[in-house]
């Protein structure tokens, strides 16, 4: 039987949730597990790798929503204050797992509970103090991690490999997020180490970014580096509409961007790292302890071009970045 629940996220709108009846395999005869899921950005933005990753991977486990498994989806549309409402209906109706994508989300989920197991994908979770440690992560807390501080020295590599001119980088980042600033810390040292200037333009909150944009051309630069963070990702439509206006080449840690016109990624296969996410899933359910299951790192790294938008911006991609990418999107 379908139930339908709609929560209102004043002021910013409206967030459907739908729920299925169903009985989980890892379950006593008459239990229905309920996993939550929280998503920092609006409703939509998690569609592109992230909902396809996750759902095939519990699809490939015998889970179907609808079926047998019950997802509340939960979306803040950048409102920190209506996500920590979220956590706090999600820990009082006692979820089995809640699944936090991103630092900021799962840092609220720790405060809001030590019980309810959580399975976090963020950026250097020992780092940002969300686990004790990758391999005997402690608590009630485990997941996946992107390191991105260590493709810092990559990205600016790479883009300045593919802009040669680039002396003025942007980077655009959520300093809210305890992983982010690690990330500008570590994008500044490569970027001085090459002879780069690196201005940095914030955008913690979705009227943040109109604001960063004017910085952005105010301060005149040749180039942007973008941040790996929830709220960015589901900032991108606007992000590559802006560096396509302004003819400005634009490196991404997450390939979601390049698949929707941005030019260049390098960074873990995100529907790769979701699709796993769902075997953590399910041990919990079949009763394993966050505790236990140590935090995977990703196993699968990507560098994807976008051919036309090279093309667009007069581009020519260097023979030897064109020899290393695993795709080029003609």
């Amino acid at each position: 039987m379908q139930r339908l629940y709609t929560r209102f996220a004043a002021p910013l709108g409206l967030t459907l949730v739908i729920l299925w009846a169903f009985s989980a395999p890892a379950q006593p005869p008459g239990t229905r597990p309920h996993i939550g899921y929280l998503w920092l950005g609006a409703e939509g933005s998690d569609r592109a790798t992230t909902l396809p990753g996750l759902r095939q991977g519990l699809r490939e486990l015998g889970y179907e929503e609808g079926g047998n498994i019950v997802i509340e989806y939960d979306y803040a549309a950048g409102n920190i204050v209506h996500l920590r409402e979220l956590i706090a209906d999600l820990v009082a109706s006692k979820v089995d797992v809640i699944i936090a994508p991103g630092v900021i989300v799962a840092d609220a989920v720790k405060q809001a509970t030590t019980t309810i197991p959580v399975v976090a994908i963020t950026a250097d979770p020992v780092g940002t103090g969300l686990v004790a440690s990758l391999a005997r992560p402690g608590g009630n807390i485990t997941g996946f991690s992107f390191i991105v501080t260590d493709f810092a020295g990559k990205w600016v590599e790479l883009l300045h490999e593919f802009v040669p001119h680039a002396t003025r980088v942007a980077m655009l980042w959520n300093p809210l997020n305890a992983a982010s600033r690690n990330l500008e810390q570590a994008v500044r040292q490569a970027s001085g180490s090459l002879g780069l200037t690196l201005l940095s333009d914030e955008a913690g909150h979705p009227e943040d970014l109109p604001k960063a944009f004017d910085a952005i051309v105010e301060q005149n630069l040749d180039a942007m580096i973008i941040d790996t963070d929830a709220l960015i990702l589901s900032f991108r439509k606007n992000i590559i509409e802006f560096a396509a206006a302004h003819r400005l080449p634009a490196m991404y840690g997450l390939r979601e961007f390049v698949d929707e016109g941005g030019l260049i990624s390098y960074g873990p296969n995100p529907f790769d790292v979701w699709r796993r996410v769902a075997d953590y899933v399910d041990k919990i359910l079949k009763g394993a302890k966050p505790a236990d299951l140590p935090v995977q790192q990703p196993t699968k790294f990507d560098l994807v071009l976008n051919m036309k938008t090279a093309t667009v911006l007069g581009l020519t991609i260097p023979p030897l970045i064109l020899s290393r990418a695993d795709e080029v999107i003609e």
